[in-house]
């Protein structure tokens, strides 16, 4: 099976479920941000970052879990981790940050925590809580924070269970211009 259609198999077999405490499932969360980003002018990577943000949470049959027990399994790691073969840093960097970006938004914009969702706030407390002064310049020297936090705002506003989007094939067209030279679509 080549590694599009192994991803939209995940989406669609292991993202059934709601996750994270949140109204939407899995699939439904990755379909929206992917959507909020194209209907943004996004580029194609970017786009398809914000499709597989979520990557790690599918890979995973624990994590529900793990999150349940307040254990992070630090599922933007695993994400960039299992992305890295195929993608460049246009979309594995975007992935592997979106985390970092919530911590930064909450350190850096006064209104951006009462935004989050209630599941959010928990994580949060799990993924360190806001970005010390420190952490923020260094989050800032990424060349991939940019993209990033234009992701954390779509994946903060993904999370309508009635919104409508284009189905995962739509989408898996950006993945498949992404993948690395060589890299078997």
């Amino acid at each position: 099976m080549d590694i599009i259609e192994r991803i939209s198999s995940m989406l669609e077999t292991n993202g059934t479920g709601l996750y994270g405490g949140e109204a939407v499932t899995q699939t439904q969360h990755a379909l929206q941000c992917a959507a909020l980003a194209e209907a943004d002018g996004a580029s194609t990577p970017l786009i398809t970052a914000a499709l597989l943000h979520d990557v790690g949470h599918v890979l995973d049959p624990e994590f529900e879990a793990a999150l349940e027990h307040g254990r992070d399994l630090v599922h933007e790691d695993i994400g960039e981790s299992f992305l890295n073969d195929w993608f460049g840093e246009e979309v594995t960097q975007p992935v592997k940050l979106h985390v970092a970006a919530k911590r930064y938004l909450c350190a850096v914009d006064s209104g951006y925590f009462a935004k989050l969702s209630e599941a959010s706030v928990l994580t949060l407390k799990l993924q360190g809580g806001p970005m010390s002064g420190v952490e923020t310049a260094e989050f800032e020297a990424n060349p991939h924070h940019r993209d990033a936090v234009r992701l954390r705002v779509w994946d903060d506003l993904a999370k309508d269970p009635d919104a409508e989007t284009p189905d995962i094939v739509h989408f898996m067209a950006y993945a498949a211009r992404c993948l690395k030279t060589g890299a078997q679509a």
